[in-house]
């Protein structure tokens, strides 16, 4: 049984302005390639299919075209609702597509419901029925209101205590329903069926990145890799990093396939293969993602900017745009700052959607560590705080520097104090 193993796809994400509709598309082609060149047997997206409740009405038909392609491709599909989606949008058109081999939870209920049996690809027509070939724990993002009561008077702690202790509880559930599953159909056929099972939440020792939204906030951390069941495949979905969880070759999370902030640039996104059979898992093989629409972040002063970006250019394909973040250091002062760079770019293929001041983001951080308040600090603290940020500067320019900063200071106390003697006289006459 081979499964091909995806998350996080945020169909109808609007990107600081820009639609991915393209990009998703794109994506649908080159997976419907990757499902015939490898005979995936099946397809699992372990949740955020949507990026909103409210998905446009492009990213539905793009999940209707996935759904109707793969059943062409006579292979299944199981989706797992995730935190960014709606668990009526993907209730609404649930049972319809269970005619397309299309399976969909989108919520945590009954745990016997959330038992599939998914089959091997399916035989063309005129042969053998397909056989089943594996057992899935069709575990959606769990919701507290799904597993837990709230009782008065709980502490923080005590929620997140109980949350744990009540997903766990779920998760040996539904692993105790599928277990009863494979020894029935092991009784029936002589073979036993791996078990799989699916997630959607952060587990210990994941990392994650700016465009994954915290989804137990106050309530769950991180759920302990320890208290999920013993199955032969982990499929988790909600971080967009790819990674095996805790170094275990059978906990992973594929990560999502298109590029959802500027701070995934450095990440290679897959989807996974998932080979098992009925002696567990065989291999996990990461098929890389390609492009479909280029980014970039640059760093540094109006001058390397200036520089970078015909490079950038040039490295654009044909008929592309390179989206682009901007970070400005030294001259982040300048007021007209935007005009200046969208100058940089006129007549380029380079489209700049977030300019970032760099020195505005580090006088913002000056006291997050230091419980100090602003009003609690003398002009020479502040300085002397924004110079610890500058760790390259050369100390006969840091000591200059302060000096000549200390004697400004001194000078406009110095009018100050002028300006309001001046005033009591005049009071005074």
């Amino acid at each position: 049984m081979r499964i091909l193993h995806t998350s996080d796809w945020h169909l109808g994400q609007n990107f600081m302005g820009k639609s991915r509709q393209a990009e998703h598309a794109a994506l649908i082609d080159w997976l419907l390639v990757q499902v015939r060149e490898h005979t995936v047997d099946a397809v699992m997206i372990a949740g955020d299919i949507f990026d909103t409740g409210t998905p446009p009405s492009y990213a539905r038909e793009l999940y209707s075209e996935l759904v109707v392609r793969l059943h062409e491709a006579r292979t299944a599909l199981l989706l797992l609702g995730g935190n960014h989606d709606s668990v009526a949008t993907l209730r609404e058109s649930s049972a319809l597509l269970a005619q397309l081999s299309t399976h969909v939870y989108p919520s945590a209920s009954d745990p016997q419901t959330h038992v599939r049996v998914l089959p091997r690809r399916a035989a063309d027509a005129g042969h053998a029925a397909p056989r089943p070939g594996c057992i899935v724990c069709a575990i959606p993002f769990i919701r507290p209101r799904d597993v837990v009561t709230s009782e008065f008077g709980q502490s923080a702690q005590d929620r997140q205590q109980q949350m744990q202790k009540a997903i766990g509880q779920y998760y040996r559930n539904v692993y105790a329903a599928a277990c009863a599953k494979q020894g029935e159909i092991e009784q029936q056929t002589g073979e036993r069926l791996p078990i799989i099972a699916t997630g959607h939440l952060t587990t210990v020792g994941a990392s994650s990145s700016e465009s994954v939204r915290e989804i137990y906030v106050g309530t769950l951390d991180a759920f302990p890799t320890s208290e999920f069941p013993p199955v032969d495949y982990l499929a988790l979905g909600h971080i967009h990093r790819p990674q095996k969880v805790g170094g275990h070759e059978h906990i992973r999370y594929s990560g999502s396939p298109i590029t959802l902030s500027f701070d995934e640039l450095g990440q290679s996104k897959q989807v996974l293969l998932v080979d098992v059979d009925a002696s567990g898992l065989q291999a996990v093989t990461e098929l890389a993602v390609p492009i479909f629409q280029p980014m970039m972040s640059v760093r540094g002063d109006l001058g390397y900017i200036t520089e970078t970006l015909p490079r950038i250019a040039q490295q654009a394909g044909a008929g592309q745009t390179v989206w682009l973040e901007i970070t400005v250091t030294t001259d982040d002062y300048l007021a007209d700052l935007p005009a200046r760079i969208q100058k940089l770019v006129e007549g380029l293929p380079l489209e700049v959607l977030r300019i970032r001041r760099e020195r505005g983001q580090t006088m913002a951080q000056l006291f997050d560590n230091s419980g100090a308040t602003l009003d609690e600090l003398d002009p020479h603290d502040v300085f002397a705080r924004r110079l610890e940020h500058e760790p390259d500067m050369d100390a006969a320019l840091r000591g200059a520097v302060t000096q000549r900063y200390g004697q400004v200071v001194d000078a406009v106390k110095a009018g100050d104090d002028a300006n309001a003697e001046g005033g009591e006289s005049r009071v005074s006459a």
